[in-house]
């Protein structure tokens, strides 16, 4: 998991405090395609907001799902607040 300051933390949650989820996680939990879907997405914008369907939510919190997406794809937890939460990662250099 990266690590990420406060200041980048704030400058994260106002750049994503407007925008919509844009990757909901459902009924089957934290699956291999979700993960995919993530992870092109940190490439693309460095940072995403997911949601988390209450049906998900049956067996565990927003936040230990927030935490194992985060671990899984080498990013930061910025914030889990309520069925939503958003995560960050630097871009990866691609190798010139």
């Amino acid at each position: 998991m990266s690590k990420i300051t406060t200041n980048m933390k704030r400058h994260v949650r106002h750049v994503l405090k407007e925008e919509k989820p844009t990757i909901w996680i459902g009924k089957g939990g934290l699956t291999p395609q979700v993960l995919t879907e993530v992870e092109k997405q940190l490439q693309k914008a460095k940072m995403v907001k997911i949601r988390i369907l209450p049906s998900a939510l049956e067996n565990t919190t927003a936040k230990s799902i927030g935490e194992k997406t985060a671990a899984e794809t080498g990013a930061a937890l910025v914030e889990v607040r309520g069925h939503v939460f958003i995560i960050y990662r630097r871009r990866k250099t691609q190798p010139s």
